[in-house]
């Protein structure tokens, strides 16, 4: 790279940390509602654009686009379908958790069964954050700066030490970022990587499209149609590895509802809403936003396969080295900086969960019962730091791990993803489901699916998921019909701390969002470009 490529992405920046700075000032960060929620000040579009970029990291960034190298536009269910959890957040579980007045989602699991389930939960999430979700994130947009950079050559190491040296410089910055500003900070300055994303993703297979047409894109278009039309079908065969379309509307559906509804990294970001409306306007663009996301994440894979053939030693290696072919130099420090700014957001929002969790689920109520807000803060960013560096020195090891990058994080979170999802579900609408009920599920399925994983090695573990979903239903269920609580649960009322006044155009703003799901299945099928 270039010194005009590097003084280009120190530039853009720097100018998109001032920015966000400047806009976050007004947020008192040593507070605990300002530095974890953001004071509650944040608009839809903001709401929208840290989401995004939380969600959007290289992990799948590089992760999605090497599975589509191998299995094509299947992989988009991950992106596409999540939409319909989305809505749901929107319309259903996002106005439960303003009502109950929730800082975390295990605030809801305490209002509703007890103290100990809470910190279960909150435990899963944070050693799940901890060395799995965080360390990927590192390595995975490590991966990405030394293949597209060389920094490794730059540098005159190895690979391993490039990405130990990067995870670390990334890890500092993240921690900076947080320290100073909070979330706050950190959602403004995603609102504008989250547009260099959008456009600059774009631009990577369309330019690739043009190259292939030589210089023509539906001559591209028509030319990946003639020589991979199997790779543009979105639905997967039966035992397919990646996404068997049975597991559409049961194990997908379900690991969805709880990474978009029931996990704290995202809904944290719906709950510094300024009210209801806004955190529904929210959602609802994201919702929008995951359909059309399959042509940054998914469709340049095919590319790939389409320009390199079969030459590639990982699919891992399919987005950068697409990167690197299609990208004029000069723009490389300029999309270096958006893919800065995807890990960045990625590991600062879960970084920000799991000091959040931590700091009010266990040091205020455990540790130090009589802390002042202040104190919370401060405990707060303490924990940043901590997990932050346990973090950093993790993220090498991560090219150690037998499969790809995305299904790395996937199989771990289906450890407590489905028993979650069942004690929140139940939470809402069943009035006699009892603490116990929630912590034997927890405990069953944790043995149940490492057994599975192990006797069934060739069983995709999204139809493991899909079985163990409605077991743990029914077994909470039951739990609770055989012991039932000795009086109906309601919910206290007046607890609310924004204004629940929904968005007048949610339902239909819902709407559209799943009819565009549906579109996106019939363009890449036997109907549409799959021919």
């Amino acid at each position: 790279m270039g010194y005009i490529s590097i003084l280009t992405f120190i530039v853009i920046i720097g100018l998109i940390w001032f920015y966000a700075y400047k806009r976050s000032r007004s947020v008192d960060t040593n507070t605990s509602e300002g530095y974890f929620l953001g004071g509650r000040t944040l608009k839809g579009f903001t709401i929208a654009g840290t989401i995004i970029m939380a969600n959007l990291s290289t992990e799948q960034i590089v992760g999605q686009n090497g599975q589509s190298y191998e299995a094509g536009m299947q992989v988009m269910a991950w992106e596409v379908t999540a939409a319909i959890a989305i809505v749901l957040l929107a319309l259903v579980f996002l106005p439960k958790y303003l009502k109950y007045g929730v800082d975390t989602i295990s605030d809801f699991i305490e209002i509703r069964y007890d103290a100990a389930t809470k910190r279960i939960v909150s435990s899963l999430f944070i050693i799940t954050y901890m060395i799995s979700f965080l360390p990927v994130v590192l390595y995975s947009g490590s991966l990405v700066f030394i293949k597209i950079f060389q920094v490794d050559k730059m540098l005159g190491v190895n690979s391993l030490t490039a990405i130990a040296l990067i995870a670390g410089i990334i890890g500092i910055i993240g921690l900076f970022y947080l320290l100073i500003g909070g979330l706050s900070l950190s959602a403004f300055s995603d609102t504008l990587y989250g547009i260099g994303l959008l456009v600059g993703g774009l631009a990577v297979p369309v330019i690739g499209l043009m190259i292939l047409g030589s210089g023509n894109l539906l001559n591209g278009l028509d030319s990946v149609r003639t020589s991979t039309p199997e790779l543009l079908n979105s639905i997967g065969a039966v035992d397919s590895d990646i996404v068997p379309w049975p597991t559409l509307l049961m194990g997908m559906l379900f690991n969805n509802l709880f990474y978009w509804c029931t996990n704290q990294l995202i809904v944290q970001k719906t709950l510094a809403g300024e009210n209801l409306k806004e955190g529904q306007k929210g959602a609802i663009y994201v919702g929008f936003f995951k359909v059309i996301s399959a042509m940054i994440l998914v469709f340049p894979g095919i590319i790939a396969f389409n320009m390199f053939g079969d030459a590639l030693s990982t699919p891992d290696n399919a987005y950068p080295n697409l990167i690197t072919a299609v990208l004029p130099e000069g723009l490389y420090g300029v999309f270096g900086a958006v893919f800065f700014g995807a890990i960045l957001s990625s590991f600062v929002g879960a970084l920000n969960a799991t000091a959040t969790l931590f700091t009010l689920d266990f040091y205020r109520p455990v540790f130090k019962k009589n802390a002042t807000d202040r104190q919370v803060a401060r405990a707060g960013k303490f924990v940043t730091v901590l997990v932050g560096l346990i973090s950093v020195i993790i993220a090498p090891f991560i090219s150690f791990a037998p499969s790809g990058l995305y299904n790395v994080v996937q199989q771990f979170n289906g450890l407590y993803s489905m028993p979650l999802l069942a004690i929140i579900l139940l939470g809402f609408y069943s009035k006699h489901v009892t603490a116990l009920a929630a912590k034997v599920t927890f405990v069953f399925h944790v043995v149940a699916y490492g057994l599975a994983t192990l006797l069934l090695p060739d069983t995709h573990y999204l139809y493991i998921l899909s079985a163990l979903f409605f077991i743990d239903v029914i077994l909470m269920w039951t739990i609770g019909k055989i012991k039932p609580l000795d009086q109906a649960f309601v919910f206290e009322e007046g607890n609310h701390k924004v204004d629940l006044t929904p968005w007048k155009y949610a339902k239909w703003g819902g709407a559209f969002v799943v009819i565009c799901v549906v579109a996106m299945y019939v363009l890449f099928s036997p109907l549409g470009l799959a021919k």
